[in-house]
């Protein structure tokens, strides 16, 4: 979980800086530079038909979800402080928590509608300033963590049958296959910034296949914390090379935001349900 937090934080931190490229030429790099951490996952009695599946319908709602995801947080880190999208991000299992009700016939106790509240406070914190501005760049976020949630739902329905490295397989591909169709010019990067973009596809499938695996491997309550250490980097990082501080609402709003999120782990295990994914992008 530290490496796949380590990992979404740098990429995140490469996307802000790479904003003298076309968002559809950094998703290119996203997606076909990310599918060669998979190809070592094959299974050798699946290299010829490692294609092959039987719910390709499923993948596709996820693959869309997911693009709508990565494309809103990649938006999202050009315009707005690197601490701020981290922080809305971390709203991703309140509008999951909300989908599972109609997604997954889920029922929602007290705690949890309790965490929703506090979440949309926190949310609502942290936005006011661009809202009271009109910078509408605060609703990319928001559409990323609506993105995520139906992802985190769909990788649950997957999980039960498909091998991990076939749903980010998909999902790579799908972002290779959109940034086609998305790039209106290529800029020809220079070898060091060819490096950085490759780097962040790479670091993008490893930061996924790293989270499942944490998850697999350790018990849940014991790494999901270390997610938050996102927002130390952020800070960290936002400060460092943009100078950006980050505001007393935006620490409020975060701090209600984690807390929301807490919640909503913490009952999750109690009722000894499959968890919510953090980041999955």
């Amino acid at each position: 979980m530290f490496l796949s937090v380590c990992a979404f934080s740098v990429m995140d931190l490469i996307v802000k800086w790479s904003e003298n490229y076309p968002v559809g030429e950094v998703l290119f790099f996203r997606g076909f530079c990310g599918i060669f951490p998979l190809l070592f996952l094959i299974p050798k009695n699946r290299y010829f038909d490692f294609y092959k599946t039987s719910r390709a319908f499923l993948h596709f709602k996820r693959c869309f979800a997911g693009l709508i995801a990565i494309i809103a947080i990649f938006i999202a880190l050009r315009k707005l402080p690197l601490a701020t999208v981290v922080s809305i991000s971390f709203a991703a299992p309140i509008f999951t928590t909300i989908m599972s009700i109609f997604l997954l016939n889920e029922k929602v106790g007290l705690y949890r509608w309790l965490a929703v509240f506090v979440g949309f406070v926190g949310i609502v914190i942290i936005s006011q300033p661009g809202f009271n501005s009109m910078n509408l760049y605060y609703i990319y976020p928001i559409i990323f963590c609506l993105g995520l949630s139906y992802v985190a739902i769909a990788i649950k329905k997957l999980s039960a049958s498909e091998p991990v490295w076939l749903i980010s397989l998909y999902f790579s591909l799908s972002i290779m296959v959109i940034s086609f169709f998305t790039i209106h010019e290529w800029i020809l990067p220079s070898l060091t910034d060819l490096f950085l973009l490759s780097l962040l596809g790479i670091l993008g499938g490893l930061a996924n296949l790293w989270l499942t695996q944490s998850y697999k491997l350790s018990d849940v309550s014991l790494v999901t914390p270390l997610k938050y250490l996102a927002l130390v980097f952020a800070i960290i990082f936002g400060y460092i090379f943009w100078a950006e501080v980050p505001t007393y609402k935006t620490l409020i709003g975060s701090l209600l935001v984690i807390i929301s999120s807490a919640i909503i782990f913490r009952r999750e295990i109690y009722h000894k349900k499959q968890v919510s994914i953090t980041r999955h992008e």
